[in-house]
C-alpha cells in the first residue's frame, strides 16, 4: 500500500541577471520533462498520479505516453485504492492525487466509482466521505486519520473539481495552520504548509468559505510568511525537496515572480546537479519551474495541446561497482530507546538500501522489511519491530546526526558515516 507520506521577498535580489528562458533554462525544463516521461517505463511500483499531474501541467507533451499512463492509473492504481477501501484503510492522499491526475486529463470524474459496504459511488463522493472521516477524527483526537498533508490534498482535490468543501472541513485545516500543527515529528513540515496554502487559496477563490473570510485571509498570510521565513540562504525553502511545492504555494497565493527569483534559481541549480533524479521529486519541481501550480488543473481544457516531446533512444547505463569500500556504522534505535549497532563495509556510491541489504546478508542479527510509496521504498520494519503509519510511527533516518532528506533507495553513501535508524512517533 502506498504510504503516503516566494517569492515576494526575493524580487529585490541585487545580483540578479536576466534569465536565459530561451536557452539553457528551456533545455533544462525539457530534460526534466523527458526524464519524467521515461520514468513511466519503470516496471516497479504502481503508476504515480503525481507524475501524471506534472506531465499534464507541462508545456510539452508526449500524448501517447500520457494516454497509456492514464489507462494504467484507471486500472492498476484504481484497483489498489479499491483494495484499501475494502480493507477499511484511509486513502485520502492517494485518492486525492488520483482525482487530480484524472482531472488534469479532463477526464469525467463522475464515470469513476468505487465500492464500499456493497454500495457503488463516485470517486468524489468517496473522497468527500474520506474528508468527513478525517474531520471527525480531528474532533476527538486532535489529529487527522492520516496527516494534515493528505488532509490538505483532499481539500484541494475537491475544490479544484468544483465540489463545495464543507466549511467545517476547511475550518479544521485553518485552525491546524493557525496553531502550527503541521509537523513531522518535532520538525515543521514545509510540504504540509505548502499544500495547505494551495488548498485554502482554492477555497478562497471559490468563494465558498463565507464562515469567516477574515480568518481565512489571516491564515493564508500566516502560511505565506511561514514559507518565506523557511527560505535558506541558498534560496531553497525548507530543503531541496520541499522547494517545488513551496514555490507552487506562493505562486498560488499571489506572490509576484521575477525572472530571477532565488528559489527558482536554486531549483535549477539542484536540477543541473541531478538532485531531482527521483520521479516524485521532479513531479513537484517541474510545475513550479514552469510557473504552474496544482490550482492550474482547475482551468485546463486539454485542447490544442503540444505533442512534440520525443524520447530519443538511449543506451542502457552500465553501473560498475566501485572497488573502494566505505565503512558504515548502522545504529538501530527501537521505540523503547534500546540501541544496537552494526558495522558494514559497502562499495562507495552504494544506496542506503543496498547497504542495508548487504548488512542483512552478513547474518549478524540485522533484518529489515520495506514497502512501496510514491517516493520509492521506505522501511516498515527493522529487526522485527514495525513503525506503522496506523500507529503514527516511522523509521527516522539520519547520517551523523543530520536527518536525511532522501529515502533509502536514493541516499548514496560516499564517505564513512554513522546511519541511525530510529523508531519515531509523529
Amino acid at each position: 500500500m502506498l504510504a503516503l507520506v516566494i517569492i515576494a521577498g526575493l524580487l529585490a535580489v541585487a545580483s540578479c541577471k536576466p534569465c536565459d528562458t530561451d536557452g539553457a533554462n528551456s533545455e533544462l525544463l525539457l530534460t526534466l520533462n523527458r526524464n519524467l516521461v521515461r520514468s513511466l517505463e519503470s516496471p516497479e511500483g504502481l503508476p504515480n498520479p503525481s507524475v501524471h499531474l506534472a506531465l499534464r501541467l507541462s508545456h510539452h507533451h508526449n500524448q501517447a505516453k500520457e494516454t497509456d499512463h492514464l489507462n494504467k492509473l484507471k486500472n492498476e492504481l484504481h484497483n489498489d485504492i479499491q483494495t484499501s477501501l475494502s480493507n477499511g484503510q484511509a486513502v485520502t492522499g492517494v485518492m486525492a492525487l488520483y482525482s487530480l491526475a484524472l482531472k488534469s486529463s479532463c477526464y469525467d470524474l463522475n464515470t469513476i466509482s468505487f465500492t464500499a459496504n456493497d454500495k457503488s459511488e463516485t470517486l468524489l463522493t468517496h473522497l468527500k466521505r474520506q474528508m468527513e472521516q478525517e474531520k471527525d477524527h480531528i474532533a476527538f483526537s486532535h489529529r487527522p486519520l492520516t496527516n494534515y498533508y493528505q488532509y490538505s490534498l483532499g481539500v484541494l482535490a475537491l475544490c479544484v473539481s468544483d465540489i463545495r468543501v464543507n466549511h467545517h472541513v476547511s475550518h479544521k485545516l485553518i485552525k491546524a495552520a493557525e496553531h502550527e500543527h503541521f509537523k513531522h515529528g518535532e520538525t515543521e513540515s514545509i510540504d504540509t504548509y505548502a499544500m495547505a496554502g494551495m488548498a485554502l487559496q482554492c477555497v478562497k477563490n471559490s468563494g465558498s468559505y463565507a464562515h469567516n473570510a477574515e480568518e481565512l485571509d489571516l491564515t493564508l498570510n500566516k502560511i505565506k510568511q511561514k514559507l518565506l521565513a523557511s527560505r535558506r540562504s541558498d534560496g531553497h525553502i525548507g530543503n531541496e525537496f520541499s522547494t517545488g511545492l513551496a514555490v507552487q504555494a506562493l505562486l498560488a497565493m499571489g506572490s509576484e515572480v521575477g525572472d530571477c527569483s532565488a528559489s527558482l534559481e536554486a531549483m535549477r541549480t539542484a536540477a543541473r546537479s541531478n538532485t531531482y533524479h527521483n520521479p516524485m521529486a521532479i513531479s513537484q519541481t517541474l510545475p513550479a519551474l514552469q510557473r504552474k501550480t496544482y490550482l492550474s488543473v482547475k482551468t485546463l481544457d486539454c485542447l490544442n495541446e503540444d505533442d512534440t516531446l520525443v524520447l530519443e533512444p538511449i543506451d542502457p547505463a552500465v553501473v560498475l561497482q566501485s572497488e573502494t569500500k566505505v565503512n558504515v556504522m548502522v545504529e538501530v534505535v527501537t521505540a523503547s530507546g534500546a540501541a544496537a549497532a552494526y558495522p558494514v563495509d559497502v562499495p562507495k556510491g552504494s544506496s542506503l538500501l543496498e547497504a542495508l541489504e548487504l548488512l542483512e546478508r552478513k547474518n549478524v542479527g540485522f533484518t529489515f522489511e520495506k514497502e512501496s510509496s510514491l517516493w520509492g521504498p521506505f522501511l516498515s520494519a527493522v529487526n522485527g519491530e514495525q513503525a506503522r503509519q496506523s500507529d503514527r510511527r516511522y523509521w527516522h533516518l539520519s547520517s551523523d546526526g543530520t536527518a536525511l532528506t532522501e529515502g533509502v533507495g536514493d541516499f548514496k553513501i560516499n564517505t564513512t558515516q554513522k546511519i541511525t535508524i530510529k523508531n519515531t512517533s509523529y
